[in-house]
């Protein structure tokens, strides 16, 4: 067998394989503690002026994918603004400080999307900083884990699940548009879970689909505006998210063909292809970056 050449490393081994070591942490998790640490791409990531200039908005910037993709789109030459919740001050700072070490204007705004005018105010904000928005990634979301099945997914659960995963995006495509010029995009977070449902992700897996559907319609609406839009479909991935809302992280990923879960910066050049002009004809797509679990 001819062995990997230096700077493609084998992709079952590259990043830590479970198992892990059971941790478990409160809503909605944090970094500095997840073990083995998450890769958003600190020390790999280097950047081609693909996203020069651009203004962009990711929901979810402080940590996770939404940190890796910040990370990536200043290093390509994009501005960030990046929401977060209020209790992720800390993870808000070092997406901030990374943003900024790329050379890049970050700004970090603490907004709960579930609500219709926090959404308004954060586009408000974007253009006041920016003057228009070059690319809006919905990124946000939450899950958590109700082995029990049905009976055991509260109304509280639910309305927080929808509320975050569907009305935010929603609100916030819809405010956003009008600033967007023609070449702009969309790119929403989608997941493996839109096509194989955990049973006991019900009401996240369910909120993934529509993610997929609205993409896909939306996507034929802006069209005409010159405005593309998009989704990723990660598979498992090592987020702050996962010690917070799973029960067992001791074998997360390891059921995937690779046998391990991704770490962020494996998401990140997904999003980047999406923003850039070399995506200029693809639209109404989902490009699944799922570890090799195939999908429609």
């Amino acid at each position: 067998m001819t062995p990997p050449r230096a700077d493609r490393p084998n992709p079952v081994t590259r990043h830590a394989r479970p198992d892990f070591p059971s941790q478990d942490q409160p809503h909605p998790g944090w970094t500095g503690p997840m073990d083995p640490p998450p890769d958003h791409g600190e020390e790999s990531y280097r950047g081609a002026g693909r996203l020069d200039g651009l203004k962009t908005v990711i929901t979810g910037g402080d940590s996770g994918i939404g940190r890796a993709v910040a990370l990536a789109f200043a290093r390509e030459g994009a501005d960030v603004l990046f929401t977060h919740l209020p209790e992720e001050e800390d993870e808000a700072r070092e997406t901030s400080r990374l943003v900024e070490d790329a050379g890049r204007k970050a700004v970090a705004v603490a907004c709960d999307i579930r609500e219709e005018d926090n959404c308004r105010a954060l586009i408000d904000r974007a253009v006041a900083e920016f003057g228009r928005i070059d690319v809006l990634v919905n990124n946000a979301a939450y899950q958590m884990s109700q082995p029990d099945g049905i009976e055991a997914i509260t109304t509280e659960q639910f309305d927080r699940v929808l509320r975050t995963n569907l009305y935010g995006m929603f609100w916030l495509t819809k405010f956003a548009l009008p600033h967007m010029p023609s070449g702009a995009c969309v790119i929403n977070s989608a997941s493996v879970q839109a096509y194989k449902p955990s049973p006991h992700l019900l009401d996240y897996a369910m909120t993934k689909g529509a993610i997929v559907t609205f993409t896909q319609g939306l996507a034929q609406m802006a069209a005409e505006r010159g405005i593309r839009v998009n989704a990723v479909a990660p598979g498992p991935v090592w987020t702050p998210l996962i010690p917070s809302t799973l029960p067992d992280t001791r074998e997360f990923g390891k059921r995937s063909p690779l046998g391990r879960p991704a770490q962020p910066a494996e998401l990140a050049p997904a999003y980047v292809y999406l923003a850039s002009a070399q995506a200029g004809y693809v639209t109404a797509e989902i490009l699944n970056v799922t570890g090799g679990t195939p999908l429609p």
